[in-house]
């Protein structure tokens, strides 16, 4: 016999407490009703786009911010406009100034351990956004993918503070459970439930409810709380021996804000820096680094790269800033000695016409 469509009851009542437990007093947190339960929080980002905003329609979304939510966005042929965040997450006022440009129905963000940054929205600019969000009659689609990965602070899901259905909640068990267990889950009410139940049932039926039972076994033992204290943990040393590194190794980079979650460093270069070729010269090291420009929805990036110190054993995490700085180095001294002298730079000024 196949699952329901909207997921196993179980396991619907396992992530609505979830939400629940960051509900505070005399806010009516979601149900199990309010579940549904998807193959990975990218076919949940896909159907939430096609369903509540659709082709050619703006969507606001903070910058940078997760590159699987900014290709699911193309897909859906969704117009991106971006919303610049910082260490404690966007202002307000240019959430507030970007929806009156717009008309746009919805803002894509991930107020919890971001990725590829790791910052937390403050407690204040969460009830700000919540505010605005309700005040335009929009939605605010809500990507929780870390809640797991704490390290310096607990997650504060914001869907615990809607009790009127503008919050669209994604939460993936991927990244804690195991990268083969693609289950996560949506949360919406009313109407925009209805449409991305129905849009889900269009793509793929039904979740594999022997994945659902696997996720709930997980989930609900008693080492389950046990599992996510060492995990924070073990993080936070891998997190600290990178930053370690780089101050060491490669004191020129910058990193902006250092992560309370998640599982990467977001690193500022040099200006300057050809990024794409200190990817190539990194992996011929045995250094993987992503450029930074694929966090970023629409306008040109710096010269940033993300750093991951969640799946290396530690003791390779300390190699890296010392292949980093070596890299560095090597840019910077062949483009010195590609430089021209400066008396060709005379002669070439010299030949230029005044206008």
């Amino acid at each position: 016999m196949r699952s329901p469509a909207a997921g196993l009851p179980e396991l619907q009542a396992w992530f609505a407490s979830q939400a629940a437990d960051a509900a505070p007093v005399g806010v009516s947190p979601p149900s199990a009703r309010d579940v549904l339960i998807v193959a990975g929080s990218q076919s949940g980002l896909s159907s939430i786009f096609r369903a509540l905003i659709g082709p050619g329609q703006p969507l606001l979304i903070e910058s940078p911010t997760y590159w699987g939510a900014i290709l699911a966005a193309e897909q859906a042929g969704v117009t991106l406009v971006p919303v610049l965040t910082g260490a404690y997450g966007p202002d307000p006022d240019d959430v507030d100034r970007a929806f009156a440009a717009t008309g746009a129905r919805a803002f894509y963000a991930q107020p919890t351990f971001a990725n590829p940054t790791g910052t937390q929205w403050s407690a204040d600019t969460g009830a700000a956004v919540l505010d605005i969000v309700r005040a335009r009659g929009a939605f605010l689609v809500e990507g929780d993918w870390a809640h797991d990965l704490a390290i310096d602070a607990d997650p504060r899901p914001l869907v615990g503070h809607d009790d009127d259905g503008h919050v669209i909640y994604l939460r993936s068990l991927t990244k804690s459970v195991s990268p083969a267990l693609r289950v996560a889950a949506v949360i919406a009410r009313g109407p925009a439930r209805e449409r991305i139940l129905a849009d889900r049932a269009a793509e793929t039926m039904y979740v594999s409810g022997v994945l659902q039972a696997a996720a709930l076994d997980v989930v609900s033992q008693p080492g389950w709380s046990a599992h996510l204290r060492g995990l924070r943990q073990q993080l936070r040393v891998r997190r600290d021996l990178l930053l370690e590194s780089l101050g060491t190794h490669a004191p020129q980079v910058h990193v902006e804000h250092v992560p309370v979650g998640g599982l990467n460093l977001w690193v500022r270069l040099p200006d300057g820096t050809d990024v794409h070729g200190l990817v190539r010269e990194c992996e011929t090291r045995g250094l993987l680094v992503a450029p930074g420009s694929e966090w970023f929805p629409t306008e040109p990036s710096g010269p940033f790269i993300r750093l991951n110190f969640g799946s290396e054993n530690p003791s390779r995490v300390a190699a890296a800033g010392e292949v980093l700085g070596d890299v560095l180095g090597t840019l910077a001294s062949s483009a010195c000695a590609a430089r021209p002298s400066g008396r060709t730079r005379r002669s070439v000024r010299a030949r230029v016409p005044r206008l």
